[in-house]
């Protein structure tokens, strides 16, 4: 178990609470190299709508819909915002509520900006939700995505059908999301946000498709279970491929840059929860690809490096007034260099008292005869992503208390 090492009307501005992330991701640049595979390219939106389905944790009243052109180069225009209920596929299980902005309908961001929308008087319950926003014509290729949702949007080729309650109109389209990080609800004082961030582990990689089966999922649910907790929204900022402290044209910013934007000026923030370093240490050992390589830099990342890594994250945490929860990296069935680094950094974050508490997915999922491998069930296949089953395991060794203080 883990170990604690410490102890569209307007919204009602004028009443007590303050805004919070409900629900959050985490952007990233859409690589751009001539020889990007497919699979790397963002499709062109422009003159559609896109239907996401987002997950917000804690249930609200009033709800602030932010838009984001964060590593877009050029500006981008949506023309239409609405926000539903989720209901089946595509389709809503509500009326839509127009978003506007500034009284508008819609919004141009410049390239690098984002914007909160009016509030919006809907009430929602935690779980699915359904963002709808229509392009305007010609506006570019996207920028920026956040590349593995683990779920489905849905795209309306012909116009704008932000309003449409019948998903019929709309096919499936890419598991990414677009345009959107965050949804943000005006709560009660008790109300805050835990930020977990990461690589593909916090991400949900290999876990269930359009199921909320990553780790943070279920850390959500075993929170919203216990009357101390229920006001504490879990909010997702993994990024998959993502490193502590180096960039990649196809995995992100290097987390040690965008962690002052991703966590630490979350509305409502009041925990981190970082697991982030197996891609530092796998990466460099990787070979070199022509092309686009998604794995350069290949610079090798020693122990004591990842270390002064933390500890800039703690020390900005506490700047900030967070409390920063470290957790120990996962078995990756390592060779027995990198699996050293490994072993040295767990051993660092469990023994150093840095981190405001410990949290040992290392011990929740390893096999007690071979600890550099995942125990078979809690294995997706990869020797490296969890199953679902794993996901819900790593939950499950986080102590509640941990999000009372």
């Amino acid at each position: 178990m883990a170990a604690a090492t410490i102890a569209s009307v307007p919204a009602r501005a004028a009443d007590a609470g303050h805004w919070v992330a409900a629900w959050a991701t985490a952007q990233q640049p859409v690589a751009q190299h001539p020889d990007t595979p497919a699979f790397n390219r963002a499709p062109n939106l422009a003159g559609q709508t896109v239907r996401q389905i987002l997950a917000p944790r804690i249930a609200g009243d009033d709800w602030r819909v932010r838009v984001s052109n964060r590593y877009g180069r050029t500006p981008l225009t949506i023309d239409a915002v609405s926000l539903a209920p989720a209901g089946r596929g595509a389709a809503l299980a509500g009326a839509a509520q127009a978003v506007h902005f500034g009284g508008a309908r819609g919004v141009t961001l410049a390239a690098g900006a984002s914007r909160e929308s009016d509030p919006v008087a809907v009430h929602l319950d935690a779980g699915p939700v359904a963002l709808s926003l229509h392009l305007a014509a010609g506006v570019p290729t996207p920028g920026d995505w956040h590349k593995v949702a683990s779920q489905v949007s849905y795209v309306a080729t012909d116009g704008d059908h932000v309003q449409d309650v019948s998903g019929g109109a709309f096919h499936a389209g890419p598991t990414s999301w677009f345009f959107v990080d965050a949804l943000l609800t005006h709560a009660t004082d008790d109300a805050r946000t835990a930020v977990a961030i990461g690589d593909s582990i916090t991400d949900g990689m290999r876990s269930s498709l359009n199921a909320n089966r990553r780790w943070p999922d279920a850390l959500a649910r075993r929170l919203a279970s216990d009357p101390a907790t229920a006001r504490v929204a879990v909010v997702n900022l993994g990024i998959s491929g993502n490193r502590l402290l180096n960039d990649s044209a196809c995995y992100g910013e290097k987390l040690a840059e965008r962690y002052p934007h991703d966590a630490l000026d979350m509305p409502g923030g009041r925990y981190v929860i970082a697991l982030i370093g197996i891609n530092d240490i796998n990466f460099p050992a990787m070979p070199k690809r022509r092309g686009l390589d998604c794995d350069e830099p290949h610079t090798f990342v020693s122990a004591a490096d990842l270390e002064a890594g933390y500890r800039r994250l703690i020390e900005a945490a506490h700047r900030a007034h967070r409390l920063i929860y470290g957790a120990t990296l996962t078995p990756a069935d390592l060779p027995p260099d990198r699996e050293a680094i490994r072993a040295a950094v767990n051993q660092w974050i469990r023994t150093s008292g840095a981190f405001d508490a410990v949290i040992d997915f290392d011990q929740a999922l390893r096999d007690p005869r071979r600890p550099q491998v995942l125990i078979a069930r809690y294995d997706s296949g990869d020797h490296i992503h969890p199953s679902d089953a794993g996901y819900q395991a790593m939950a499950d060794a986080i102590p509640v208390k941990l999000f009372t203080r």
